[in-house]
């Protein structure tokens, strides 16, 4: 069931926040902010987890937790960062565990993680080489996909007589195993491969109707319904759009303001990072529950490039990607300059 406009202004709820800092309190003695109300209660931590002195973070893209507890955090890397490691893994306490992928530095960006038999994998988008790659979790590569010359809109010169862009941002995974790539940065397309990475078919493309797209920079599999259908974060219309698994266009939900990914918790909640700096809730008929640490109305893009002593305890400046972990706490990474990454633990 899709959220009209007017359901959308009568139900949209507003959370609230304030400090940072791993621990109980700030370095004022405060509490840590408090987001939301009722049973969509948290407590945030700021710039959670032990990052080792030789890493910095660059822009925090990508975040998930794998069957063990652990956080994977994929960030482009600081340009004065000692390591190049792109991949940074902590513990369920936030303790560092390893670190990897030097190849991402600049380019990481999507990441998403899915168990096949019994193993783990996790599946990665570089938009500075144009690639998707899966991988082990200690970063051993199973197979890339590069550009996509078998699909037709890709197999021919562009209108400048160049091949169209193609800048993977996020993928998804459907229960069979086919791919699904989301050309955010590039030529906003969709593209569809089997288990094994061949190619399938293509849908969406640049544009405002039905169907169309304009950076769809987020795209996951939703089997919350009687059918599985694809939720694609059509960014730059500011909208989620739906579609069925084969690329028909189904319908759209309103009520994100500039949608980057999604996460599905197993009461069937929905988690939206909205680029626009606020995260969004919506529940498993995609009603809004809440917009948590909303700062839509400051200065976010001129606030993003500064330092950390900038950002205001409590409140987003970009969230980028976000995740449940297995207890409903969420974690939140943000397109921030010096990197961001908050725990909205479940209160």
């Amino acid at each position: 069931m899709s959220i009209s406009r007017r359901k959308f202004i009568a139900q949209v709820g507003t959370g609230f926040v304030a400090p940072l800092i791993l621990g109980a309190a700030n370095k004022s003695g405060s509490k840590k902010p408090i987001l939301g109300s009722g049973e969509h209660t948290y407590e945030v931590t700021h710039d959670w987890g032990e990052l080792p002195a030789d890493i910095q973070y660059g822009n925090t893209h990508g975040v998930c937790e794998d069957s063990q507890g652990h956080i994977y955090i994929h960030h482009t890397v600081y340009a004065t960062s000692e390591k190049p490691n792109s991949m940074v893994v902590f513990d369920y306490q936030g303790k560092f565990v390893k670190s990897w992928g030097k190849e991402f530095r600049g380019g990481a960006h999507g990441l998403y993680i899915r168990k096949e038999g019994g193993t783990e994998f996790l599946y990665l988008c570089d938009i500075q080489r144009g690639l998707v790659v899966k991988t082990t979790l200690d970063g051993e590569e199973v197979f890339t996909l590069g550009y996509p010359k078998e699909s037709e809109p890709y197999s021919k010169p562009g209108p400048e007589g160049k091949p169209l862009k193609y800048s993977p941002t996020n993928l998804a995974v459907a229960p069979n195993g086919d791919i699904y790539v989301g050309d955010g940065y590039g030529s906003s397309y969709i593209l569809k491969y089997n288990s094994k990475g061949e190619y399938i078919r293509t849908f969406g493309g640049p544009g405002k109707e039905a169907g169309q797209l304009s950076c769809p920079h987020g795209i996951i599999l939703d089997t919350r319904g009687a059918e599985p259908v694809l939720n694609v974060a059509d960014r730059s219309n500011k909208r989620v759009q739906r579609f069925t698994l084969d690329g028909q266009h189904i319908d759209f939900l309103y009520g994100t303001n500039a949608p980057c990914h999604f996460n599905i918790y197993k009461n069937g909640d929905m988690v939206v990072p909205d680029l626009f700096a606020r995260v969004t809730l919506m529940d498993r008929n995609n009603y809004i529950i809440a917009n948590l640490g909303d700062d839509s109305s400051s200065d976010y893009m001129a606030t993003r490039k500064l330092t950390r002593d900038h950002f205001t305890p409590g409140k987003f400046v970009c969230p980028h990607g976000a995740c449940f972990d297995h207890s409903g706490n969420i974690f939140v990474v943000e397109w921030v300059e010096v990197g961001r990454v908050s725990k909205l633990r479940k209160v």
